[in-house]
């Protein structure tokens, strides 16, 4: 977030805490496309910064569905797929922003995440009144108002709108959005959202979007840890942990997460929906976010050391389930 500070040094400044918080759901009404060329969906050209394992399916169902849509991404070679399903290509967040009518932004951590917007040739120089950014990374509350005072200085508006759900349901359009910011904006959007998305609210200001994923993400980071946890135990009480998976599914406590991540937890396999290093990434947030109103999370906490513990151990990249492998290296080290 100090890089963010300093991308952007004018706008650095005291950011109002405790904004009144304002909650919409609407459900998901896929826009067809009619809808696009036509009256009743998003009229206009779409941007999209940002094609790694989220932003490239969220651009393509929208590119699928009919949009006019306009890509960029700092490995270049990213941009291909979407070309060949029939987007444009511009060489910087500056040129997509001034072609675009609407700029969408999927970036992976909140330096990047400033940088596109604010710095050179950053999306803020394509600026400019009637446009619109949104965007959709997931950042702290603070760099969120930073990156809204840079865009809005121009005269543009902006809308926060980071996403719960990864890899699968950002392909299948399913995600959910959490927006604040601009409402006028976030209704304007919304049948892109509706899209990429199968349901989305709006918060109110700036900042409670980014708060609200960050005290999601800590929450299933955290349930990760205790469910490796009971595999580990289970197996080494002579229990079978693909039958652990299965109770549990079963019962209250049953959420997609296990049932869809269990079965490959217990083969010590971890294909990527969302990278280990972005959880880590979201409790580090979720922590200083805690610090700053004291709020003790002690389970978070300790899930954030074994995250820690798991990046060390190369896994980074791996998906964030691949935080068993933490505990097994804990247990080693421990009967040596």
């Amino acid at each position: 977030m100090a890089a963010a500070f300093l991308l952007c040094p004018r706008l650095a400044l005291p950011l109002r805490r405790g904004s009144r918080l304002l909650v919409s759901c609407s459900a998901s009404a896929s826009a067809s496309s009619s809808d696009a060329a036509g009256g009743v969906g998003f009229q206009g050209k779409v941007g999209f910064l940002g094609l790694g394992i989220m932003g490239a399916p969220m651009a393509s169902n929208l590119i699928k569905a009919g949009y006019d849509v306009t890509v960029w991404n700092r490995t270049e070679s990213k941009c291909d797929p979407l070309l060949s399903l029939g987007a444009k290509f511009e060489s910087s967040p500056a040129g997509i922003a001034s072609s675009c009518d609407v700029t969408f932004a999927m970036l992976a951590d909140p330096e990047s995440a400033a940088e596109v917007a604010c710095g050179t040739n950053g999306a803020a120089e394509g600026m400019a009144p009637g446009k619109g950014y949104v965007d959709v990374s997931t950042v702290d509350d603070a760099t969120s108002k930073l990156i809204g005072k840079y865009i809005t200085s121009t005269g543009a508006s902006f809308l926060e709108a980071p996403v719960s759900g990864s890899k699968k349901p950002a392909e299948d359009g399913l995600l959910i959005f959490l927006t604040a910011g601009d409402e006028s904006l976030y209704k304007r959007v919304a049948p892109l959202l509706d899209v990429m998305g199968k349901s989305r609210f709006y918060l109110g200001d700036v900042g409670n979007g980014a708060t609200m994923k960050l005290v999601v993400n800590m929450v299933m980071g955290s349930m990760m840890v205790s469910f490796a946890e009971g595999l580990l135990l289970s197996e080494k009480v002579g229990l079978d942990p693909n039958t652990v998976v299965e109770v549990i599914s079963q019962g209250a406590i049953n959420a997609p997460m296990f049932s869809l991540k269990g079965p490959s937890m217990v083969k010590a396999a971890y294909p990527t929906a969302f990278p280990l290093k972005h959880q880590q990434k979201d409790l580090r947030l979720a922590l200083a976010l805690a610090e700053s109103v004291s709020q003790s999370i002690p389970t978070a906490a300790a899930a954030n050391e074994l995250y820690k513990v798991a990046k060390s151990l190369g896994l980074a990249d791996h998906d964030f389930s691949a935080v068993i492998e933490a505990l097994k290296a804990k247990v080693q080290s421990s009967q040596q």
